[in-house]
């Protein structure tokens, strides 16, 4: 009787033990998440995509930046999406996001078709991942990826994390690589995902300080057929000393429409729009990175493998799953 009495115990203890597992531990993202709870979820993203992108084509970049700047606040929890309250300053009027992320519309319109679809199922920071993966296929020459899916939607924003978490556009590589490592992310990651600068564009805010205080970490060793001075020229008559704030330059002169390994070629010839792109080079001391920048110009494919591995990775930072946060009915306000 003892012995049943103990073992009834220890199965008790078990259960309770499991139970009081984190939900996400309990709960991890996986493939066909919405297989049987909204089984055309994932075609009417990627048709809403197609349709963005038809009218649109540089939203592609935009998609593919909003997930990364979900991601890089608090983790891939949809935070990016909720407009200010009373209560909550959004991420969205932070420094790095402020008349500079778009694409809102085009999560608004397939949360609400998918709302229709199936209530209070696909979550929004679902979505972010998604529309990323899709826009960057659908983008000419890109590659896919399986997302994983079933997270969860935060109950908050955080102003003060967007503004201290987001790269800046002139970070020192040290700085660059410190990022990506508080997001659990390694430096092969932070060289692939910054290959998604081969789309989309920069304001002259952000590249101003590349062109007219030129450093030594702008310039990739001695420019022997004048390439960095003759991009410099380029750049210097698109954004002024001063005033222009706002015009835009292609990320990627050579192949802006495309998804491809342009941007590392560009890097090697010291022609990176951003001093973010430039140091990749200039400030790697051992060639660690300058290798992986070598083997992604010289061979697409490496890269884009290496892209959708880094991709999955990203998606993965402090996700909500299980009872944690909520699927939110409208992306941009928690559920009353």
């Amino acid at each position: 009787m003892d012995q049943q009495r103990r073992l009834i115990l220890i199965l008790i203890t078990i259960l309770f033990k499991t139970s009081t597992l984190r939900s996400d531990e309990l709960v991890p993202l996986v493939h066909d998440y919405y297989k049987e709870k909204c089984p055309l979820a994932e075609d009417i993203v990627r048709h809403n995509v197609e349709v963005a992108l038809y009218k649109d084509p540089g939203l592609a970049a935009s998609l593919l930046r909003l997930h990364f700047h979900d991601c890089f606040v608090m983790g891939c929890d949809a935070s990016v999406l909720l407009d200010s309250v009373e209560s909550m300053q959004s991420e969205k009027e932070a420094g790095p996001n402020l008349n500079s992320l778009r694409g809102f519309e085009v999560i608004d319109n397939i949360k609400y078709l998918l709302e229709e679809e199936c209530p209070v199922t696909v979550s929004c920071a679902d979505i972010l991942a998604m529309t990323a993966r899709d826009a960057v296929q659908l983008k000419r020459g890109g590659p896919g990826w399986g997302v994983l899916l079933g997270r969860k939607d935060s109950l908050k924003s955080s102003f003060s994390g967007a503004n201290q978490f987001i790269p800046a556009p002139n970070s020192s590589l040290e700085v660059l690589i410190d990022n990506f490592k508080q997001h659990g992310l390694d430096i092969e990651d932070m060289v692939a995902l910054s290959g998604s600068h081969t789309i989309g564009r920069a304001r002259c805010l952000s590249f101003r300080q590349r062109i007219y205080e030129p450093k030594q970490e702008y310039n990739y060793g001695y420019d022997r057929y004048k390439r960095y001075t003759t991009f410099r020229r380029i750049l210097r008559s698109i954004c002024p000393v001063s005033g222009r704030d706002n015009k835009f330059a292609p990320l990627d002169f050579e192949t802006p429409k495309r998804f491809d390994n342009h941007y590392f070629i560009n890097i090697v010839q010291g022609k990176g729009l951003l001093g973010s792109d430039n140091v990749l080079i200039s400030q790697d001391f051992d060639g660690t990175i300058t290798k992986q920048v070598w083997a992604y110009a010289s061979n697409e494919k490496v890269f884009f493998a290496s892209f959708a591995k880094s991709m999955i990775k990203m998606g993965n930072i402090n996700v909500l799953t299980g009872n944690e946060g909520e699927i939110r009915r409208n992306c941009r306000f928690v559920n009353a």
